[in-house]
């Protein structure tokens, strides 16, 4: 099982980017796929949660900011970022666990976002 990051880059205060998440041999309706980032010197927090059952749970310093998405068609996992803050800065990894078998989990290997003022 592969998951891969893209997306991430440079962008000034109150921008926008979009990250996206590929998958290999993940059945979105087996799997929680799940934002995450890490900034220098901090623990690796979760930003963003998608469930099977299409249920999502965002991070408070993200609410109304950050989507996440699903594309089952093209086996990708989005995270629209808009009105991006100084603190938004770092590495951001996707991960996937299944929704029944915790062992089995997958990390990206992440995407910087770095916000700039």
């Amino acid at each position: 099982v592969q998951v891969a990051e893209s997306g991430g880059g440079l962008v000034q205060i109150g921008g926008s980017l979009r990250l996206s998440c590929t998958t290999s041999e993940i059945i979105f309706s087996n799997y929680e796929m799940g934002w995450y980032r890490q900034a220098p010197g901090k623990q690796r927090e979760m930003v963003a949660i998608i469930r099977p059952d299409y249920t999502i749970t965002y991070a408070d310093s993200v609410k109304g900011r950050f989507t996440i998405f699903r594309d089952s068609g093209k086996g990708a996992v989005h995270l629209q970022m808009n009105t991006l803050k100084v603190e938004d800065t770092a590495v951001y990894y996707c991960n996937a666990v299944h929704r029944f078998i915790r062992s089995a989990e997958y990390w990206g290997l992440g995407t910087q976002v770095t916000v700039s003022s």
